[in-house]
């Protein structure tokens, strides 16, 4: 792991949230709210759990060190998993975006000597762990790329086009 791996990843997740959420932007409100099968069952309900772990990702990887992006206010609040925060399409679309802006902060203070630490955290849960700080960065984009292909599922369900995924025209 090196650290022109996290900003690659990074500069990926921004474009395809980008791509994804303007696709999801001409979603009605039935569409937002659309039950399907899996466990998390509508594109409203991904999207607040995608949201919600980033988030609390990025509060557990101050644990490590003091970062600059973690002084903000907004990381001062305790969103807890399972919760439902962002109830439209708009509001994921202005929060995503921000959170995105403190993700490719966080990343660009990542220096090479952290990948290699133990990180201790404790989970939503209250179960103490320790793990490599690289692998649970690595962890955190590999975890929106599953979701952000549960989203691409019932967004073909529903029968909108979409292809948001553009990790080869990248390297």
């Amino acid at each position: 792991m090196d650290l022109q791996t996290f900003r690659v990843y990074d500069e990926y997740n921004k474009r395809t949230n980008k791509s994804m959420n303007a696709i999801l932007a001409s979603l009605s409100n039935d569409q937002w709210n659309q039950r399907f099968g899996g466990y998390f069952n509508s594109v409203k309900s991904l999207c607040n759990h995608l949201y919600i772990c980033d988030f609390n990702w990025l509060k557990r990887f101050s644990a490590l060190r003091d970062f600059d992006y973690n002084k903000n206010t907004l990381f001062a609040e305790d969103i807890q998993f399972g919760t439902t925060i962002l109830h439209t399409v708009g509001e994921y679309e202005e929060k995503r975006k921000e959170l995105d802006d403190y993700l490719s902060a966080f990343i660009q203070e990542i220096k090479q000597e952290d990948i290699g630490q133990i990180l201790t955290y404790t989970d939503s849960h209250g179960k103490l762990y320790q793990r490599l700080f690289g692998g649970l960065v690595l962890h955190m984009f590999n975890h929106q790329t599953h979701h952000r292909g549960m989203i691409s599922i019932y967004l073909e369900e529903m029968g909108i086009n979409n292809d948001y995924s553009d990790l080869m025209n990248m390297l």
